[in-house]
């Protein structure tokens, strides 16, 4: 029964909304409210601010929604720990990745269903660094593709996988279109269409230009891989994309995808997981499939510069 209890608390911190939490959990509303209230009862405290609706966890709510994620996370675990033993590992792999990274994936997700056939893999790859964060702390998430290059909280451990390193993807007749290489620059000139402001990748990008003294300002701006790639595909766009990305989509063609110099930087990308005890069966598995695997091995062997 407390388990139930915990996963009803954890829902309403997540759904915040009775409702929709009773209906995450496949229970009738009236259920989910008395199992929580009895919850409120055993530990003697207020876990709920209640008035005419739902207004939020109480502060001691708060604190017993992290020990509640704690104590079902170490519950699934036991229980992956168990079904791995009898059966081999089962169950449903829960991997996040910020776009940038999110060409990589398949790297780590093919070997891994293949050396564990009864795993099924769950990969949200749009997500904000931040997010993949604060999904692993908790227990959202078992692991995340994401940079390196910023020092990370306390709590979590790192693989590295690879260092992005980043091309002008162009299609239109500017200059650079036949070179070996471009400049930032030059890219900076040209009318571009990059990933949003809030976005990590974004960041990473803005930060290399500034490193050139320079300030470019997009015409458009979109938080979708493939909608760069359309644009860049009329010729009147270009973008600055991680090279990782060529992985997916190739270059595409029309296109020509130009290693980017002056400066000619690259940025960490790594696996993302909580340093806890015992650690997550899962995550453990994909740590010990990751530093096997020479991801930046087969990236280096993507195309620099292309034309189809």
């Amino acid at each position: 029964m407390l388990f139930r209890q915990l996963e009803y608390l954890v829902a309403l911190s997540r759904e915040r909304h009775f409702a929709r939490a009773a209906e995450l959990c496949h229970v009738s509303q009236p259920a989910l409210s008395e199992a929580v209230r009895k919850l409120e009862d055993e530990l003697d405290v207020p876990l709920v601010r209640r008035g005419r609706k739902y207004e939020g966890l109480a502060a001691e709510g708060e604190r017993i929604v992290v020990w509640a994620q704690r104590i079902l996370a170490d519950r699934d675990a036991l229980k992956d720990e168990v079904d791995a033993l009898r059966t081999g590992l089962g169950g449903r792999l829960r991997i996040g990745s910020v776009p940038t990274a999110s060409g990589a994936v398949s790297l780590l997700t093919g070997p891994f269903c293949a050396a564990h056939p009864l795993v099924t893999v769950e990969i949200s790859a749009d997500m904000q660094a931040r997010g993949i964060l604060r999904q692993l702390r908790d227990v959202e998430l078992d692991a995340g593709l994401t940079y390196l290059h910023e020092a990370l909280p306390e709590g979590f451990r790192t693989v590295p996988l690879y260092d992005e390193r980043y091309v002008l993807l162009t299609a239109g007749s500017d200059g650079v279109r036949h070179r070996p290489a471009a400049t930032w620059a030059e890219a900076s000139r040209l009318p571009l269409c990059l990933l949003t402001g809030a976005m990590q990748g974004r960041r990473t990008v803005d930060g290399l230009f500034t490193e050139a003294g320079l300030r470019p300002e997009p015409r458009v701006e979109t938080d979708s891989v493939g909608t760069l790639f359309t644009h860049v595909r009329t010729g009147q766009w270009a973008s600055v994309v991680p090279h990782a990305w060529l992985h997916v989509f190739g270059v595409p063609h029309g296109m020509r995808a130009v290693p980017l110099v002056e400066p000619a930087r690259t940025v960490p990308v790594g696996l993302v997981t909580v340093a806890r005890e015992p650690e997550s069966v899962m995550a453990r598995a994909l740590v010990d499939l990751a530093r096997g695997i020479n991801v930046a091995g087969v990236l280096e062997r993507l195309p620099g510069r292309a034309v189809k």
